[in-house]
């Protein structure tokens, strides 16, 4: 794993970009896009991840994504077995080592530009 691979297997850090942005938001009144947000180091980032409540739009996306009660699952609204089903799918989908090195590229640029490096 990198250094800047996410540990939660319950989250993309592309996939899920808005949501994360909006959950720094909500939750820390932090704009990601600004000038004051690109002294963030990797891994203070990381732990403002890490610390983002159930409460937050990632955090309630996540809890759909992880849940593993076979009897609430059964009970999801239609939007809940659409994000639960998408993320299993996904899952289920092996990534080969040429697109995840390209990905990770594009995640070491993006944050190299939103930290005033690129």
């Amino acid at each position: 794993m990198t250094s800047r691979e996410s540990t939660d297997p319950y989250y993309d850090l592309f996939e899920d970009w808005d949501l994360i942005v909006s959950s720094f938001l909500s939750q820390y009144g932090l704009r990601i896009r600004t000038k004051d947000f690109e002294t963030v180091s990797w891994d203070e980032f990381k732990a403002l991840i890490a610390g983002l409540s159930p409460e937050t739009a990632l955090g309630r996306v996540v809890a759909i994504r992880s849940e593993t009660d076979k009897n609430v699952i059964k009970h999801f609204s239609r939007d809940q077995h659409r994000i639960y089903d998408a993320w299993q799918e996904r899952g289920a989908k092996e990534m080969n080592q040429k697109t995840f090195e390209r990905e990770m590229a594009d995640l070491e640029h993006m944050l190299a530009a939103m930290c005033g490096g690129g």
